[in-house]
Formats: C-alpha cells, sequence, structure tokens
C-alpha cells in the first residue's frame, strides 16, 4: 500500500493495483452516518497484499476506511435516488431509473452554453427570442440570442438567478473541481457496470444534488478524456458510462505523454524566448541547437516551416504549436524571424540554398579522395602531351574568380594569318568516369557561384591545386589549337593534350585596360582582339545574333552580418575584353563539334533551333540592352543532341559543345572523357544513349543552380537599393512598355531590370531617371518612382 499526501488529501494505492487505480479521498466533501466503521473498499480483482513490513492492524484500518466510504455513499445515494427518481424494476431486479427528462427552459434558469468553438459559458435566461431561441445574460454581462442547440447544461434546481452572481458561482465551482474524484466513481461504477446521470454524479462525489454540486459533477464529466464516455444525449441531458479499465490505461498513459511533451515544449519556448532577449553577439551558436534531439527536432520543423518546405505533418504541427506559444502568427515568415531572433539563422539567410537542398560541403570520403589524387598526382597522358610552354598564355576571368578553366595564347602566321590556342584545364588526368569524385561531380553537376559564397563541383582543395591553371606554373590543358582565314572561318585546327605555363592572369579590366594602351609588348593580346573581332563579324554573316547587354555581379562580404559589405559591379558584355573571352569560347565550342562529328565521337552537342529570326526588324531599336532584350523575348530554348552536332542558330555555328569549364560544369568534363579517350586510342567511355541519360539528370540540378543563382542575385541588389539614399536617382533605359505606360526597365548602373510607370512621350530606348520608393529583398518587391525634371 503506498500512500502520499496531495492536496490535503490521501492517496492510497494497492501495491498489487495497477498506477492509474488510485483512490483520492476528501472528508470535507463527505458526511457520514457513522465514523466507527470508516473504510475503503477495493474491487475484488485489484485487492493487493501491502509490501513486507506494514502491519496487520494498518491492514485492517485501511480497508475498514474503504468500506465505510463506499457504504456511506450507497446510502446517501439510494436514499436520495428513491425520494427524487421515478424508477422500474426489471424482471432481473436491476433499477432502471427514468434516464432523460426534458427540462422546461424559462426565465431565470441558470443554462450553459456553447458561445462558440472554443468557449463555454454561464447564462441566465431573459426572455424568448422568437419560436425556439432565447435571450441571455452571460457572466461576462453580454445579452445575446441563443438557439436550442447552443445549450450544453441546465443547472437544476435553480429559479430566478441573478446573472450578476454568475461569476460567484463559477468561482465556487472551480473551487470544488477535482478530477481525482472522478476516478474514485469510475473505480465504482465500472465495478457494478453502471451507468450515471450528472446529478447521479453529484450525490456519488459530492453527497448532494444541489444546483452547485450537479454542476460541478457536470463539468467533471464534460472535460473529462479518461474516465468516462458519453452514452446518450437529448438536449442538453447526457447519460455517461464508465470506460473499460483497458481504455482507461491507454487514456492515461496518453495523457502522461501529452503532459511530457507540453513540459518539454514549456520548457523549449523558455529557451527560445531567452535566446531572443539576448544580445547578438551572446545568442546561442547554431550548432548549439542540434546537440540535443528533441530540441534538434523542434529547430529543423521551425526551419522547414521558415521555407515552406515540410517533409511529414508532425513537423508542419510541431512548427505550428511553437509559433502559437511564442504568441506569433502560424506563417512562413514568423518562423522565419523567431530563427533570426534566436541567432539560429543570419538576417540575410538564404533560404533558397535550403529550399534546394544545394550541398555546400562535401562528404568526409569524396575529401579523402580528393586528398589521395593531390598526394600522388600521376599523368596517364604525360607522354602523349605537346609541350606548349614557350607561348605567351593569358588567363582573363573575373577577379574573385576560384578556379581558372581556360586561357589564350596567339601569334601571327608569315602568312598573315591568326593562329589561337584555346588552352583548357584537364581534370581527366585525375578523375576517371565512375570514380568516387565523378560520381559527386555528376550529382552536383556545377559549381554554384552566390554572391556569398562559391560551392564548387569538385572539393575545393582539388578544384584549385590538382586542376586550376596556375600563373607560372606548369600546367596540364588540353589545348585546341586554330588558323582562322581572313573573313574569321576556321582553315585548319588540331585538339592535343598539352603542357603550358600561364603567364598573365588578367580580370577583365585589366585586358580592357591593356587592350586600350595597345602596347607594343603586349601583341598577343592585340591579335586575339583582332582575331574575335573577325569571328564576331564571321558568326553575323551566318545569322548569329548579338545579345549583348548590362548585367550585375555582387560579392558579399561577411554576409553573417546585419549589415553586410555589398561590392556591386556592372559587366558591360559589350566590353572588348568580356568579347574577346566570349568568342574565343565559342570558337573552342566549334572545334570540338567540328572535331567530334568528324571520328563520329558521341558529344553533348548544343543547338538553338530558331535560326530564321529576321533581326531586321528590330533595326530601329538602339543597338546594344534594348535590342538584345527584345530579340531574347523571341528565342527558344536550347536542344542537346548526342550522336551529332545540330545547328545553333543563335550563334551562327553549324555545331557547338560546351568545352572550356570542366572544373565547374558537368557536361563540359563529359566532353573531356569522351575527347581525350579518342586522343589516346580508346572508345569513348559513354554511348550517345548513357550520355543523354547522365545529361537529363544534371541538366536538371543545373537549372536549380541556375535558378539559386538568379534569386541570390536579385535578393542582393534589392538589399543594396535598400540602402541607398531616398534621393538618389538612378538612369533607366525603356526596353518596352508593358501595359499602357508601365514600362520595363534597365537600371544601367545597377544592371537589374525592373517596371515603373513613365511618363507620357517616353519611348523605347530612351533613358530615365528613377528613384527606389520601397525595397523588400525578402518578399522580392521593388517599387520605383520616375523624377520627372521640370525643363
Amino acid at each position: 500500500m503506498a500512500v502520499r499526501a496531495v492536496s490535503s488529501c490521501s492517496i492510497f494505492r494497492s501495491a498489487a493495483s495497477p498506477t492509474l487505480f488510485a483512490f483520492r479521498c476528501c472528508p470535507c466533501h463527505f458526511q457520514f452516518r457513522r465514523f466507527s466503521n470508516f473504510a475503503i473498499r477495493f474491487p475484488p480483482s485489484w485487492s493487493g497484499k501491502l509490501s513486507p513490513g506494514h502491519g496487520a492492524a494498518q491492514t485492517s484500518s485501511v480497508h475498514s476506511l474503504v468500506d465505510s466510504v463506499m457504504e456511506e455513499l450507497e446510502y446517501l445515494r439510494s436514499r436520495r435516488l428513491r425520494a427524487s427518481v421515478k424508477v422500474v424494476l426489471t424482471s432481473n431486479g436491476e433499477v432502471l431509473e427514468d434516464k432523460l427528462v426534458s427540462r422546461t427552459l424559462q426565465k431565470g434558469v441558470l443554462l450553459e452554453f456553447k458561445k462558440d468553438a472554443e468557449r463555454v459559458l454561464l447564462a441566465v435566461a431573459q426572455k424568448p427570442d422568437g419560436k425556439k431561441n432565447w435571450m441571455v445574460s452571460d457572466q461576462n454581462g453580454v445579452t445575446s440570442s441563443i438557439k436550442p442547440q447552443q445549450i450544453t447544461y441546465i443547472v437544476p434546481g435553480v429559479e430566478n438567478f441573478d446573472h450578476a452572481e454568475i461569476s460567484d458561482f463559477v468561482q465556487k465551482a472551480k473551487e470544488n473541481l477535482d478530477p481525482a474524484l472522478l476516478e474514485f466513481a469510475w473505480v465504482e461504477l465500472l465495478e457494478k457496470n453502471k451507468r450515471v446521470k450528472v446529478e447521479e454524479l453529484a450525490e456519488m462525489i459530492f453527497g448532494s444534488v444541489e444546483s452547485l454540486e450537479c454542476y460541478c459533477a457536470h463539468l467533471l464529466l464534460s472535460e473529462d478524456e479518461i474516465y468516462f464516455t458519453v452514452l446518450e444525449t437529448k438536449g442538453s441531458r447526457s447519460i455517461y458510462g464508465p470506460r473499460p479499465a483497458e481504455q482507461v490505461e491507454e487514456l492515461l498513459r496518453r495523457k502522461l505523454a501529452k503532459e511530457a511533451a507540453e513540459k518539454e515544449q514549456q520548457e523549449f519556448v523558455t529557451l527560445l524566448k531567452a535566446a531572443k532577449a539576448m544580445p547578438l553577439d551572446a545568442k546561442p551558436p547554431k550548432s548549439s541547437w542540434m546537440v540535443e534531439e528533441k530540441i534538434k527536432h523542434r529547430i529543423e520543423s521551425l526551419e522547414r516551416y521558415a521555407i515552406d518546405d515540410c517533409k511529414t505533418d508532425d513537423q508542419r504541427k510541431t512548427a505550428g504549436t511553437i509559433l502559437k506559444a511564442m504568441g506569433m502568427v502560424k506563417t512562413a515568415s514568423s518562423a522565419l524571424n523567431l530563427l533570426i531572433d534566436i541567432g539560429y539563422f543570419s538576417v540575410h539567410v538564404n533560404l533558397d540554398l535550403l529550399k534546394f537542398n544545394i550541398h555546400t560541403d562535401h562528404s568526409d570520403e569524396v575529401i579523402s579522395a580528393a586528398e589521395s589524387l593531390l598526394s600522388d598526382p600521376t599523368d596517364p597522358d604525360e607522354i602523349e602531351r605537346k609541350d606548349l610552354t614557350h607561348l605567351k598564355v593569358y588567363a582573363i576571368d573575373v577577379d574573385e574568380a576560384d578556379e581558372l578553366d581556360d586561357a589564350l595564347s596567339a601569334t601571327r602566321l608569315q602568312d598573315g594569318r591568326i593562329k589561337i590556342w584555346i588552352h583548357v584545364a584537364d581534370p581527366t588526368r585525375l578523375v576517371q568516369p565512375g570514380s568516387i569524385l565523378d560520381r559527386e561531380a555528376m550529382r552536383r553537376g556545377t559549381s554554384v557561384f552566390l554572391p556569398t559564397a562559391t560551392y564548387p563541383m569538385f572539393p575545393e582543395k582539388l578544384a584549385m591545386e590538382g586542376m586550376s591553371l596556375q600563373q607560372g606554373e606548369i600546367c596540364n590543358a588540353v589545348t585546341v589549337s586554330v588558323v582562322l582565314h581572313s573573313d574569321g572561318s576556321i582553315a585548319e585546327y588540331s585538339v592535343d593534350s598539352s603542357i603550358i605555363r600561364p603567364t598573365y592572369m588578367l580580370t577583365y579590366e585589366s585586358a580592357s585596360e591593356l587592350l586600350h594602351l595597345n602596347l607594343e609588348e603586349e601583341s598577343e593580346l592585340k591579335m586575339l582582339s583582332e582575331a574575335a573581332t573577325l569571328r564576331r563579324r564571321w558568326r553575323h554573316e551566318q545569322g548569329g545574333i548579338d545579345t549583348a547587354t548590362l548585367e550585375a555581379r555582387i560579392k558579399v562580404v561577411n554576409p553573417e552580418d546585419p549589415e553586410p559589405v555589398i561590392n556591386l559591379y556592372v559587366e558591360d558584355q559589350a566590353d572588348p575584353a568580356m568579347r574577346l573571352v566570349s568568342e574565343m569560347m565559342i570558337l573552342c565550342g566549334e572545334v570540338i563539334a567540328t572535331f567530334g562529328c568528324s571520328n563520329n565521337i558521341p558529344l553533348p552537342y548544343r543547338g538553338q533551333p530558331q535560326s530564321n529570326i529576321d533581326t531586321s526588324v528590330f533595326a530601329h531599336l538602339p543597338e546594344g540592352p534594348v535590342r538584345s532584350s527584345a530579340l531574347v523575348k523571341i528565342m527558344r530554348a536550347a536542344e542537346i543532341d548526342f550522336r551529332k552536332p545540330i545547328r545553333h542558330g543563335i550563334l551562327g555555328l553549324p555545331g557547338y559543345v560546351q568545352f572550356t569549364s570542366p572544373i565547374r560544369r558537368y557536361l563540359d568534363l563529359l566532353a573531356h572523357y569522351q575527347i581525350k579517350a579518342f586522343l589516346i586510342g580508346d572508345s569513348p567511355p559513354f554511348s550517345a544513349s548513357q550520355l543523354e541519360g547522365i545529361a537529363s539528370i544534371v541538366n536538371m540540378n543545373t537549372r536549380v543552380a541556375k535558378r539559386l543563382f538568379n534569386s541570390s542575385l536579385r535578393y542582393w541588389i534589392l538589399e543594396y537599393l535598400r540602402r541607398q539614399p531616398k534621393e538618389k536617382r538612378f538612369r533607366a533605359l525603356i526596353l518596352r512598355f508593358i501595359k499602357d505606360r508601365i514600362a520595363a526597365l534597365l537600371l544601367v548602373e545597377v544592371g537589374l531590370q525592373a517596371s515603373a510607370w513613365v511618363s507620357v512621350g517616353s519611348q523605347i530606348g530612351d533613358e530615365v531617371l528613377v528613384r527606389v520608393d520601397e525595397a523588400h529583398p525578402r518578399d522580392d518587391v521593388l517599387f520605383l518612382k520616375e523624377v520627372v525634371i521640370d525643363r
């Protein structure tokens, strides 16, 4: 027998009984006919033995107490029931009560009604309202009309109740509520397999059927989810039955589990509130939220909710419960703000990076494989490589490029023609098809370039030290050499494995400056520019279309800071250095396509089927971004064939293969596998159908990476604009009219396309001034307003 004191009552529990059968005896609630035989009776099936050490006297005393209470309650109940309830005796002697007697609703009656889905109130009936409804005054002093079906209980024995006394009545009822009394009654009723009405339960546990006790019994039963279930209902009257013991055991187990979960939830909410209150530099690190599994689950649920990508209903429910407990609305932005406030997310967290599940790190297995290659960098093509280290080699790229895939050389032949060498990094000397590094590169599809970081296709150290071209170092490459006719067409070409020594690492800006200076000692750079001009002119004659425009490039310093430094650059694709590099890359792609076609090599041949665009239709538009924008609007998507070249109408080429970025694009790497195998006399590792299957997977990942890049770039451009002074003006080109006077604009100093209303008289190609009215990066909102200057 276990005994413990709770709220001035005692709980007596049989040592052999299930833990749920605890009985709380409250002497203040009962009136007894005799005290000499005060006892509590346990049902026979649950009578247990006392643990060793308890004397016989104790056993007798406790069981006497049980018996006494049961007998007293039985006496009181039978006496009152005989006096107040109509009964019928059945053939087996069982007493059947007149179960549900309708009560007449009249003025002054105290009733309980359902105000809405969540609130139940007490009220006093005032007068009828129509045929069925009644006007009532509730405990809050509000008078309203209610329907009969809203009434959940009519308190018996009350007439002409003053609604001003409802609050006092409710308070007294709350003071009498003790759910443990239900457990006591449940044991008795279950043993006798009896049903019970509210008034009978009031008699049983309170020894009275007065209005207050009946209402207390009603509250206990209506709020109970463990011991009793409704068997029959008529209007506001119900009959309840005790649930089976097994069901109660299960419900109690669930209740305990729910209470434990609620306690954990409250502790977690307390933790969140504490973290919110901390200064920024004192907030717990992100890793600290991942230590304990239960906290980790809740944080991850909030994270998935913030990016609107909950994997399970449990995650959605968990996040919603947390937001509600924090007093926040259940929205993705609320979850995001909460995670920012506790320091788990930075202010400028990239949600798309999480939503698209981009792998930002390589696994230990992949890194180990990369380090193994770097420790033993053997070159299977060493004997076959052509030594081109005597050439002056220019590598031109953006200043923050992490790895360099390509470089250029040029010379003028005795007959005046220009010979060009396009050197491309050779990662296939280290990575073989089907290896762990190849599989990882294929899974990624491409390096991901963002304003805040770069996530390389290969492990960074391998890409930078083992694959990338490096200034002044002997580097392995695949070199495409081309001799041009005077009109820019290809006269002859070759494709070879090579070794080179890059001479210059130039940014586009520095290369353009060298071209402008026209230095005699940099004649090779000038030859490359001359060759690029020839090629561009030749492609235009073949139907190629110029789509050069302005594009933004952003690098963010310390993106985890609330106000990181944003460096914005606007690239003009018509810049001489950018045109030079672009034309040489296109030339390389044409040579590889021709080489592959001549030797029946399956390759990812890219094409653009729309080759009949009449550019003269757009001749009235200003050359540059305005005309390019109009042309791009009518272009169709590119296509890929893996067996033979297909015409690329936009480039004006009979065939084209992307080949110059094998460190950062997997389809380029596939082309290298195929070409390199041919160069050493082996069969290509992949058939056309195999290439097609691989490309379908890779292209899907590449599209995701491109979408991520575009959304990230736009976010940071909007953040840049948000910080600008309200009075700052921006030049904008009118690209086209969307509707009426709403125009598509290109912000010249920003490289961003947007829209705004422009004044009457403005035409396509005109330049207007605008200012930023509103910019909200997180919501992808930008409002521009034209600045009209009085003339």
